[in-house]
């Protein structure tokens, strides 16, 4: 009930929030559609003490919408650790990929405000993710056929911070960026959406 009436409330502030003369919304995934950072965060810690290091999860969050890659590459420097960024994205994705997006959960307040602005706004989903791993997260929320535009890790030549990812989602919607409107969660996906001349909303900062 208490639950019910928190998604409710921020659902409200998120609607209000999101009015304007927008045509299109861009939603980041992990940590704003999905609820899953806390699997995010044991996969992270899991790999990298299988190679001697032992990070403190929170550094999960400081860079939350950054590559695997760029998060390693920040790992190395603040521990002074060797991980090799590529071997660690592949071993990483492998446990994240196959022991828990099955039991993902949404945010709710998230989802339910993309599906209300179905039909009126343009929606895509702009990820540090890889394409396998959104896609199956968005079908295990039940909403992948709401949207309309992917934009995936690798898939431009710079991903977040840069303005790239949400630059070529606001191109294939056919959407100038002055109209987008962006959901994030985190740091360096706000700085890629002002880079990108967008407005934008902190999911997680809502009351």
């Amino acid at each position: 009930m208490v639950e019910n009436i928190a998604n409710d409330r921020k659902l409200k502030q998120l609607t209000e929030l999101s009015r304007g003369n927008y045509k299109a919304f861009l939603y980041d995934c992990d940590g704003t559609l999905a609820d899953n950072m806390l699997a995010h965060k044991e996969s992270y810690v899991q790999v990298a003490l299988g190679s001697g290091v032992e990070i403190d999860p929170l550094i999960i969050d400081e860079f939350a919408g950054l590559p695997v890659q760029a998060v390693v590459e920040r790992i190395n420097q603040r521990y002074g650790s060797s991980l090799d960024p590529l071997a660690f994205e592949k071993e990483k994705y492998a446990i994240f990929y196959n022991d828990y997006i099955e039991h993902t959960k949404p945010v709710q307040y998230v989802v339910d405000h993309l599906l209300a602005h179905e039909g009126l706004v343009k929606i895509a989903v702009v990820s540090g993710g890889s394409r396998e791993a959104v896609i199956k997260t968005l079908n295990v929320l039940g909403i992948s056929a709401n949207v309309e535009v992917l934009v995936c890790a690798g898939e431009t030549e710079h991903g977040k911070p840069y303005p790239d990812p949400f630059l070529k989602a606001a191109e294939l919607l056919g959407v100038e960026p002055e109209f987008c409107l962006v959901f994030e969660d985190g740091s360096p996906g706000v700085v890629s959406a002002e880079a990108a001349d967008m407005d934008w909303i902190r999911i997680d900062k809502l009351l």
